[in-house]
């Protein structure tokens, strides 16, 4: 390099700024900072890749998990009648032989539908004597009660229900507010 050129590559680093090889003058060193350009852009490229592929997998697994919740919820409404007409049975009629083996049978069905909700990851909420949740109680009524303290679920209209982690139906309830 002559002297001018030193002065004035001196001049751009007390200036600040960045000294950048000429690629005429250094064709290695400009062949070097597009190799690395390179490899960044194929990390880039990788860590993108392997995120698509985490997320298809995990919609994936959702889509497998939660695939019969439309099912699901249309058979609450089958346990919630097969509840109520189990609970309408008056102790007399139960005690009748007559009407033993339809009462039982009716009892085995209710047990076989909670065994299967179970099996699919279908857990009914517990409510009565919680404190209100609006992730995953409604409330309907307010109760005055002197017993609860206020914003506590003292009855269950409806049953909600879980299905794994995601809510399937909501409880609705009443809640205690200050008598």
């Amino acid at each position: 390099m002559s002297d001018e050129e030193l002065k004035a590559e001196d001049e751009m680093i007390a200036e600040g700024a960045p000294s950048e090889p000429d690629p005429e003058a250094d064709p290695l060193g400009a062949l070097l900072k597009e190799l690395e350009e390179a490899r960044q852009q194929i990390l880039y490229a990788q860590a993108e890749t392997q995120n698509v592929r985490r997320r298809l997998e995990k919609d994936a697994q959702d889509a497998r998990a939660y695939a019969a919740t439309g099912f699901a919820r249309d058979m609450l409404s089958v346990a919630d009648n097969l509840g109520r007409a189990l609970e309408v049975i008056p102790e007399a009629m139960r005690a009748e032989d007559a009407w033993k083996g339809l009462i039982a049978g009716l009892e085995a069905t209710q047990r076989e539908l909670a065994s299967v909700f179970e099996r699919n990851g279908i857990k009914k909420i517990d409510a009565l004597g919680q404190p209100l949740d609006p992730n995953r109680h409604q409330a309907m009524v307010e109760i005055p009660s002197a017993e609860a303290e206020p914003g506590t679920i003292v009855q269950e209209m409806q049953s909600g229900y879980m299905i794994r982690d995601r809510l399937l139906r909501p409880a609705l309830v009443g809640v205690a507010k200050a008598g």
